[in-house]
């Protein structure tokens, strides 16, 4: 038993060893202490690198000298110490000169190490014992023969440990202390049955329950004492009323008649407008009246007075209120527990028809090293994007697979069904969940669907009684080789109202419906994709087709089978830096139309039940992309926000222009482009109430623009207290946004209250935030929902003060907008005028300098001849003052 137990102990060393394989280095020449393996249980063995002439000169050449039956070489102790004077620290056993400097032995053992058990291609053992181990080591015997192969030959005998006597420092008085013993004694029952009444059968009968001793037993209620509670005190409101009678009257006719009356209107005639005109009465009377019709003409137009100032007044109050109401309240949370890897959520979108059901998409939380290293692992756990109902908080509703982990995914705008995701490995993959709308949609939020319902709360749902989860496979998947070659981290449907061409022209979409989408990666590049079928330039043979057909599994719709594995970007746009080569990163792209989101939610539920009625699914019969006859669109904006990994706000434009070197075709240099951010820029968001205002959040601050405004930010905030992870606008308050942190802290700005700094904080969770996504689900009911990178995806309910806005919000908050736009074309303007001003300051300066070089040498003469009487004059005015000097009689009087 003790071979095999070695063995294991060597196995497990040399994994160890592989593992830390890539981690090693050769060890510094420098060193006074040798490297060796005492780390594995191995402290005599120091590992080596032996160069091809080293090996020439002590005749321990690779497969020719030592080989795999004999895998050793013994090197005389004086060869090597000869070495050390030819070459020094050149030779390659000098990292261990100080352990043969010391071996007491003539010869040393060196032993080649085939499969690098030891991080290099030979290893020294430097003790005479663990060379005799090795040398000596004991034969297998006869019936173990069959296991002599896996014995490693450099491991020692076997040793079992030797036992000793135990010594007591008290630790059994602490566990005889906190062991739990019984007080009281326990009672025992002992029920017992006549042996020859077992198994059988039992008889009932009906008796009188009086009339037999211990059949009835009465169980009586009666109060305990001990379980009484008496009430003491008792909170009761009262208020005096007065006593009030309702009485009402009613005319009482004789009878009903119809009655229709029409006036005509009075006027003097000629002569008496003539008298009246010239009447003093009447003209003072106008005098005196024609101010008071002013001012209340006056009033009429400055404000109006059909307003119920009550009812401002409590919209009023309703801000000022305690801060229980205003904080955010925990709802509800879904965690995958059936998946046992370490993930984290990477995406949120609520469904935009079915009210009550979120899907989120999640990642392994794992480095790009580790998940370099756990590839092979990796690839037989499923990647998915679940669907999470308010019915059921433990189990999904649906999952989603995908080749890869999912980082983002967004719902078709004119189809729910239809999912678009992007994927770790740069591919964009579809899905259609057509065939299982019934089952999420007959999911029970509640007992009602309607918007109008309130939902319950979680313990009040009644779960779906189906709890099999579905899973459901793509339908479509991109080319790996065309696509994008690192992380998709944005993705965009355009809208259903125009299209693009591979030259960036906007077109109108006589599709009705959305058909392409803008990604962008972290390999500087943002492309654009069309889910039609193209047209072929060439046809292809029929063989060839049946050659390339491939059976499609039940399970997996036809929709997009025109574009799975084939399907490529008609286009692609990289953001150069100009003077450089390189590149910019874009993380996050936004869009001109990107708002149309939020107002869509009627007419894609107007299209998702004329798909239920048997209507052809818009989808399916979808025609060929880029037609010759379509229409162009003018005035259309083609420009777009774009932030970087750099912390860069890039504004942009899409479409492509001429290279008039090269006379190819390529993007255009971007528009603008800001450092604001210091730090990756992961939001980038239009305002759902104002088209041209933006919000970019990045590293420890964010930033709000406006487009068309070229001077910079409308505001900029401070250095956070922690890294900004995740943010999204308030879609109901315009002036309200909010913002994640990597603490797990919540931030909530409103534009109205405080601009410098959040207006409260609130802590969500322990760990990053990674995504929020607000949802409206009534007008009384609003949620918000935050995940986190342990996985947890937190539902939590937006109270009245943050989900309701004032009357005058929308016009306040751009008012706000307006002012700090005229704020920054006001510096700009000062600094055109202090350029100005410091350019004629330059201007006066030379022609000062200018001026005193123009002067002749005469006058600079007579100037420094003046300058020095002066001084004379004063010294000798000074010293006559001092008494130092007589002043001469024939001198006039001086006032001294």
């Amino acid at each position: 038993m003790a071979p095999k137990a070695q063995k294991q102990k060597s196995s497990d060393g040399n994994k160890k060893t592989k593992q830390r394989k890539t981690k090693q280095t050769l060890p510094d020449r420098e060193e006074t202490e040798p490297a060796n393996m005492e780390n594995i249980g191995h402290p005599e063995i120091y590992p080596l690198v032996l160069t091809t002439q080293t090996q020439e000169i002590f005749n321990c050449r690779i497969d020719e000298d030592v080989t795999d039956g004999k895998p050793y070489k013994l090197i005389k102790k004086e060869d090597i110490l000869a070495d050390f004077k030819n070459r020094a620290a050149v030779s390659d056993f000098y990292p261990v000169k100080k352990v043969i400097q010391e071996y007491p032995g003539d010869e040393l053992l060196v032993v080649y190490d085939k499969d690098f058990r030891y991080g290099l291609n030979f290893y020294l053992i430097g003790t005479e014992e663990g060379k005799e181990n090795y040398l000596n080591y004991p034969e297998v015997p006869e019936e173990h023969e069959e296991y002599k192969e896996y014995i490693p030959e450099d491991l020692y005998i076997y040793r079992p440990p030797i036992s000793k006597p135990w010594v007591s420092l008290g630790s059994e008085k602490e566990i005889d202390e906190e062991s739990v013993k019984e007080s009281a004694k326990q009672i025992t029952y002992m029920i017992s049955r006549k042996r020859r009444e077992f198994g059988t059968p039992i008889k009932f009968r009906d008796q009188n329950a009086s009339s037999v001793k211990d059949a009835y037993i009465e169980c009586t209620a009666y109060s305990d004492k001990n379980f009484i509670i008496k009430q003491l005190e008792k909170d009761v409101g009262m208020q005096v009323v007065p006593n009030v009678k309702d009485t009402s009257t009613q005319t009482k006719w004789t009878y009903p008649q119809n009655v229709a009356i029409q006036y005509y209107p009075r006027e003097f005639s000629e002569e008496e407008k003539e008298i009246f005109g010239q009447s003093k009465p009447l003209i003072n009377f106008l005098n005196n009246a024609s101010i008071s019709v002013e001012i209340a003409l006056q009033q009429n137009e400055i404000m109006n007075t059909f307003i119920d100032d009550w009812k401002n007044l409590a919209e009023e109050e309703g801000t000022f209120e305690d801060k229980t109401d205003t904080h955010l309240k925990e709802y509800q949370s879904f965690t995958d527990l059936h998946n046992l890897a370490e993930t984290m959520v990477t995406s949120v979108s609520w469904h935009p028809t079915i009210y009550g059901l979120i899907a989120v998409s999640v990642a392994v939380r794992l480095s790009f090293e580790d998940r370099v290293h756990f590839s092979g692992k990796l690839l037989l756990q499923p990647s998915l994007i679940l669907f999470w109902s308010f019915s059921d908080p433990i189990h999904p509703q649906l999952m989603l697979e995908s080749p890869d982990d999912i980082f983002c995914f967004k719902f078709c705008p004119s189809d729910p069904n239809i999912i678009a995701g992007g994927c770790i490995n740069g591919q964009i993959v579809l899905w259609d969940i057509t065939a299982h709308a019934d089952r999420i949609e007959n999911i029970k939020t509640g007992g009602s669907s309607s918007k109008k319902v309130t939902l319950k709360p979680m313990f009040l749902l009644e779960p779906d009684s189906n709890k099999e989860v579905m899973y459901i496979r793509h339908c479509a998947v991109s080319s790996i080789e065309n696509g994008h070659k690192k992380v998709i981290t944005d993705i965009h449907w355009l809208s259903d109202t125009f299209e693009i061409n591979r030259m960036g022209s906007v077109f109108e979409n006589r599709n009705g419906i959305c058909c392409q989408l803008v990604t962008c990666s972290a390999d500087c590049t943002i492309c654009f994709w069309d889910i039609r079928p193209q047209k072929a330039l060439t046809p292809q043979p029929v063989e060839k087709k049946k050659e390339e057909s491939i059976e499609i599994p039940y399970d997996v719709p036809s929709t997009f089978l025109h574009l799975d594995l084939s399907w490529k970007p008609f286009t692609k746009i990289k953001l150069s830096k100009g003077e450089t080569s390189l590149d910019h990163c874009p993380t996050r792209v936004s869009l001109s139309e990107d708002n149309f989101l939020y107002k869509t939610q009627d007419k894609v539920s107007a299209q998702s039940k004329a798909v239920k009625t048997g209507e052809i699914h818009p989808y399916q019969s979808l025609e060929g992309g880029f037609g010759n006859n379509l229409k162009p669109i003018e005035d259309f904006c083609t420009k777009f926000f774009v932030g970087t990994e750099e912390g860069e706000v890039i504004y942009t434009d899409w479409k492509m222009e001429r290279d008039p070197d090269t006379g190819r075709m390529m993007a255009k240099k971007p528009v603008n482009l800001y450092t604001v951010h210091d730090g990756a820029v992961h939001t980038v968001q239009r305002s759902p109430f104002y088209k041209d205002i933006i919000l970019t959040i990045g590293g420890w601050n964010l930033a709000i623009w406006k487009e068309g405004v070229t001077t910079g930010p409308l505001l900029q905030s401070c250095c956070a207290p922690k890294r900004y992870t995740a943010g999204h606008w308030s879609l109901t308050r315009p002036g309200v946004f909010y913002i994640g942190r990597e603490d797990g802290y919540i931030d909530i700005w409103d534009l109205l209250e405080k601009t410098h700094e959040p207006s409260q904080s609130q802590n969500i969770c322990i760990t990053m935030i990674t995504c929020i996504k607000p949802w409206t689900f009534s007008a009384k009911q609003q949620f918000i929902a935050i995940a986190d990178y342990y996985g947890t995806l937190h539902i939590l309910e937006i109270p009245w003060t943050l989900s309701h806005p004032s009357a005058n919000e929308v016009s306040g908050t751009s008012h706000y907008f307006e002012r700090e736009v005229k704020y920054l074309e006001y510096v700009e303007q000062r600094k055109k005028i202090r350029e100005q001003e410091k350019k004629e300051m330059d201007l006066e300066l030379e022609k000062k300098k200018s001026k005193t070089y123009q002067k002749s040498k005469e006058q600079m003469e007579a100037e420094l001849r003046d300058e020095y009487d002066s001084y004379l004059e004063l010294e000798k005015n000074t010293l006559i003052k001092l008494g130092l000097i007589r002043v001469p009689e024939t001198m006039p009087f001086m006032d001294l």
